[in-house]
């Protein structure tokens, strides 16, 4: 049998077992290293973790996660749906317009799905129940919802595939995931209203015991919350700072909000977040270090050349080789993170894109939308494990209104596909290499 084989079926192996992502990559590697390389080559492991990590653009992502934690904490979640409700009023479908407005405008700030998910779980829920609203429903909207987290600016996943990806500007998938972003939280409003009116939840009359909003009142309350997006793609747009630098300033304007604006964030409760942010970063990082070797490993087997070249062969037709991987994709979605979808597909993906000269960033963007559907569809689904969580109900009621916003999310994916201008077109405009 090839070193190849033995390095995939180690990998797949240890997967099944339950052994995590990370040490999983990291042992499939010394696999691959063991059968198909000298086993001195072991010695190289040391610095091909190092060189894993040791890229500066990786610096924004436990930044940004750190400002998805401390937003959260400062009560900025709980403002914008106060802002949005007043301004939406009471109607049919109104919480859900809001549930999925005050997400997109969430993943704007934190660029984390799971964040954006707990953050407007722990305020919606509560006031959708009220409404009627049934909670396996509620919990599944809010979770396809924040998906669009890692569409909308700032996004993890979109910092992570510009340093997987030689020569894609950060910038410019920052800006292609703006208007995808917002398509896709259209998508999941759409069945969201007409399911609302269809059971006649939220019947166009105000909550029992539910006190009537001032727009003006609670816009002011909202406005910190609302100009956090302004100031971190109104930097980069301007070339004030890098999305290295939008990181930092992200971090220090949440923590000015909470501490001093908000009052809701205190100097105990932001050295807290620095631990729950360092905790949670580690494990990112730790698998990012740890892919370094079945990176390597593959890159000196030829392994991922090797799969590339039978992908390729499947078909001279790129539209069906796209849908194929897509599909891939999604399917890998269901049980991994996005950050290992990323580190175990890129390299395999990244020869059939430039064989069918797919543009990087578009190419970067429907990955990104599909990764997305990934975060609400069971049985692995991290979105929706938040929310149910919060919601007290069980993951299995949720598979029906699951698959509802996948067909709505997947009709905003295949309409980015046929028409690229749609992530491409603003990139564009701002000048950016696309």
């Amino acid at each position: 049998m090839s070193p190849d084989l033995w390095m995939l079926l180690a990998f797949a192996g240890l997967l099944i077992a339950g052994v995590p992502v990370a040490f999983s990559l990291a042992l499939a590697g010394a696999v691959g290293i063991l059968t198909g390389l000298s086993p001195a080559m072991l010695a190289t492991l040391g610095t091909n973790t190092y060189n894993s990590i040791a890229k500066y653009p990786l610096i924004a992502i436990p930044l940004f996660i750190m400002t998805g934690l401390i937003f959260e904490r400062a009560g900025v979640a709980a403002r914008l749906v106060r802002f949005a409700q007043a301004l939406i009023g009471p109607r049919h479908g109104g919480l859900a317009l809001v549930a999925v407005l005050v997400c997109m405008i969430m993943g704007g700030m934190s660029g984390s799905g799971p964040a954006d998910a707990a953050a407007v779980a722990m305020v919606m829920l509560p006031s959708m129940t009220r409404a009627g609203y049934p909670r396996p429903f509620s919990a599944t909207l809010i979770a396809a919802s924040a998906s669009t987290a890692i569409l909308i600016p700032p996004s993890v996943a979109l910092i992570l595939y510009s340093i997987v990806v030689p020569g894609v500007d950060l910038r410019a998938l920052f800006a292609a995931g703006l208007f995808p972003g917002v398509l896709a939280g259209l998508a999941l409003l759409v069945p969201a209203l007409l399911v609302s009116k269809r059971y006649g939840w939220e019947g166009g009359t105000p909550v029992e015991g539910a006190e009537r909003l001032e727009v003006g009142a609670t816009f002011k309350q909202a406005l910190p919350a609302l100009f956090a997006p302004v100031l971190i793609l109104g930097g980069l747009r301007s070339g004030l700072f890098t999305p290295t630098e939008a990181a930092v300033v992200a971090v220090a304007y949440g923590a000015l909000v909470g501490l001093f604006l908000t009052r809701e964030l205190s100097l105990r409760d932001l050295w807290e977040l620095f631990g729950e942010a360092a905790v949670i970063s580690g494990v990112v990082m730790l698998i990012i270090t740890l892919a370094g070797i079945f990176a390597w490993a593959g890159t000196m087997l030829g392994t991922f050349r090797h799969l590339a070249e039978w992908i390729i062969a499947l078909t001279d037709n790129g539209t069906l080789l796209l849908v194929l991987i897509m599909l891939a994709v999604l399917a890998a979605g269901m049980v991994l993170d996005a950050i290992s979808i990323y580190l175990i597909m890129m390299p395999i993906l990244i020869p059939v894109m430039q064989h069918f000269a797919w543009n990087p960033v578009w190419f970067g963007i429907l990955l990104a939308m599909n990764i997305a559907i990934g975060q609400f569809t069971p049985p692995v689904a991290v979105n929706l494990m938040v929310t149910t969580e919060v919601a007290k109900i069980r993951l299995e009621q949720t598979l029906g209104w699951a698959l509802l916003f996948v067909v709505a999310m997947a009709s905003a994916l295949a309409v980015v596909a046929i028409f690229p201008e749609i992530a491409l077109w603003l990139p564009r405009v701002l000048g950016y290499n696309v």
